[in-house]
């Protein structure tokens, strides 16, 4: 399968009166580059309902790795707020933007993120570990997850002794395995050929399909971007959902 064949993820219905998961109103954000300042972002603004997958399209330098430390409250914007779950972050002081995101929040990385020196089964189990579910429970669920994701009998198994492909199926099981509310994704077949990233991403569309979790994908690709349901184009810090207007 493509990642053009690949099913988009689910959507709540349009017209739904859900709130949604996400947010975001009038967001700004410039950087000081000697005597000047550079807008990264220029009021920017989108909301996301809950099981709706949102791909962030954008070339590199337009913005997109910035909205998303906004959205993660790695960062924060100069104007404007951006709410989770009804609540803003923008204000939220370190300690409950931490809750925030252990409890709610899952991340998929380019560069996997996985540790090094933990078992696969490991890596999985301490986001558990950290929400403090028990033993017994952290166990079923990086059981159940595995076997999901096709890696089932590598539990004991290091990060260094894993494909790439693989390597990103574990890092999509931790970002899920907390069942977070919403799962921000930074160019999660970047660092993949072109074969093992469709491999992951029908994969990322299939579980996120299945499971109604909310998705929200930063991406170059036009093709990885067709597994969401919506696209929003990043250019020069603004945003738009007219994607044939891009100029590249």
């Amino acid at each position: 399968m493509t990642t053009a064949d690949a099913a988009p993820a689910a959507r709540a219905p349009v017209g739904s009166q859900t709130s949604p998961i996400l947010a975001v109103e009038g967001v700004s954000k410039s950087y000081a580059e000697g005597k000047q300042r550079r807008t990264v972002l220029a009021d920017v603004g989108f909301a996301v309902a809950p099981g709706e997958c949102i791909a962030l399209l954008g070339r590199s330098g337009s913005g997109k790795s910035t909205l998303l430390n906004l959205l993660a409250g790695i960062d924060r914007p100069d104007t404007g707020d951006v709410e989770i779950m009804g609540r803003s972050i923008t204000s939220m002081g370190e300690p409950d933007l931490t809750l925030l995101r252990r409890r709610h929040i899952g991340f998929i990385y380019q560069f996997f993120n996985l540790i090094p020196t933990l078992t696969v089964a490991e890596n999985l189990a301490l986001p558990l570990e950290l929400n403090g579910v028990a033993t017994t429970g952290r166990r079923q669920r990086v059981g159940a997850l595995l076997e999901q994701v096709g890696l089932d009998g590598r539990e004991a198994a290091f990060p260094d002794q894993l494909s790439g492909g693989e390597q990103q199926r574990v890092a999509i099981a931790r970002a899920i395995i907390h069942e977070p509310a919403l799962v921000l994704a930074d160019e999660p077949t970047g660092n993949l050929d072109a074969r093992t990233g469709a491999v992951v991403l029908e994969l990322l569309a299939r579980l996120f399909r299945d499971q109604g979790r909310t998705l929200i994908l930063v991406t170059h690709s036009r093709k990885v971007s067709e597994i969401a349901a919506r696209i929003l184009a990043l250019e020069a810090g603004r945003l738009s959902s007219h994607t044939e207007a891009l100029s590249w």
